[in-house]
């Protein structure tokens, strides 16, 4: 089988290609982030717009790439929340036409089910069932996968996100948007102690996260004293210390409370390179083992997309009727799992197996 995926959820428009045999065939992706700088912040109208400017010559280069014309398409899937809604709709519009165009399924895909099957393009994908860290955008959570859509939460934010804690106290630096991936640069030019910024709720028992108070403590640190770049650096080093030192202690006690050794790491965030060495360091002193998007695929993609809409397509799964899905909140914990495959059944006439 051969799917066409397609991603609209915020400020990234993407399509992809991935068979089932050959693997990623095509995987073309469109930032957003120039659109958005100037008004430091995603603009949900502008980004709808640029949606429908961009996603038609996306997904003509990645047909084209994969060869075959849409003639070897199989199936299509596309992102149905969460997301905006006016951008999900712009990509789903586009997933549902061309679906019923070409008289092919057409499936809804849950943005987070994609970041957390993400690791599958791998060369090393992570075996089931194992403990995943998903930190994307406003999502910080610690999850149980078990197996194709089995996943158990273990714990969640109960305010800001990891990433919405990188943005907003990147903001407070004067730092350009996107905030996340600047205020990691600058942090490479502090010092180490300078700042101490909380540890949100490490000295409680459980998995769950709050990551308000740390921009508090960061906005009385920025009015304390003249903003140089050296400051600046030395703040920025103690906002990413704290929120990775709270995402390795959190991630570690899942491990522990679950038993599992194999830890995903799955959404934007898991590209911070502090992050990725520190969890594996620690994951290592206790023989468990950390699996890792490549880079490409840690931020919104669709070659992601079309890991979860193939893995589901394969297990028998369709839209039913022709409705547009688009969900701006779509809770992980109401998805429901795929039916089992159906088992074959023997052809009395040509005494083969069939599905």
């Amino acid at each position: 089988m051969r799917v066409l995926a397609i991603e609209s959820s915020c400020d990234e428009s993407a399509v992809a290609v991935l068979d089932e045999t050959q693997g990623l065939l095509a995987h073309e992706l469109f930032s957003q982030v120039d659109l958005h700088r100037i008004y430091g912040g995603v603009v949900p109208e502008l980004a709808s717009r640029d949606h429908l400017r961009r996603l038609p010559g996306l997904l003509r280069e990645a047909v084209a790439k994969a060869g075959g014309g849409l003639d070897a398409i199989d199936a299509v899937a596309y992102t149905a929340g969460p997301g905006l809604v006016g951008a999900l709709l712009t990509g789903a519009g586009l997933a549902c036409g061309l679906a019923l165009a070409r008289g092919i399924p057409a499936l809804p895909v849950h943005h987070l089910e994609g970041h957390l099957l993400a690791p599958l393009l791998a060369e090393t994908p992570p075996p089931l069932p194992h403990v995943a860290l998903l930190v994307s955008g406003g999502h910080t959570m610690l999850i149980a996968v078990r197996a194709l859509g089995d996943y158990e939460l273990l714990g969640e934010t109960r305010d800001d996100a990891a990433g919405e804690a990188f943005d907003k106290t990147a903001k407070l630096l004067g730092l350009p948007y996107p905030g996340g991936p600047e205020l990691a640069r600058l942090a490479t030019r502090g010092r180490a102690g300078a700042f101490r910024f909380p540890r949100p709720m490490l000295d409680r028992p459980g998995l769950e996260f709050s990551f308000s108070g740390l921009k508090t403590a960061v906005s009385l640190a920025v009015r304390e004293g003249e903003l140089t770049e050296t400051r600046r650096a030395d703040i920025a080093r103690g906002v990413e210390d704290a929120i990775v030192d709270t995402l390795v202690a959190k991630t570690l006690r899942a491990v522990d409370q679950t038993g599992l050794d194999d830890v995903v790491v799955a959404g934007g965030v898991g590209a911070n390179a502090t992050l990725r060495a520190r969890l594996t360091a620690q994951l290592a002193a206790r023989h468990a083992r950390s699996y890792f998007p490549p880079l490409a695929f840690c931020t919104d993609n669709a070659a992601m997309i079309a890991v979860a809409g193939l893995a589901r397509l394969t297990r028998g799964e369709r839209a039913t009727g022709r409705a547009i899905t688009a969900r701006a909140q779509w809770p992980l914990a109401t998805l429901a799992p795929p039916a089992p495959p159906t088992p074959p059944t023997l052809d009395p006439q040509r005494k083969t197996a069939t599905t």
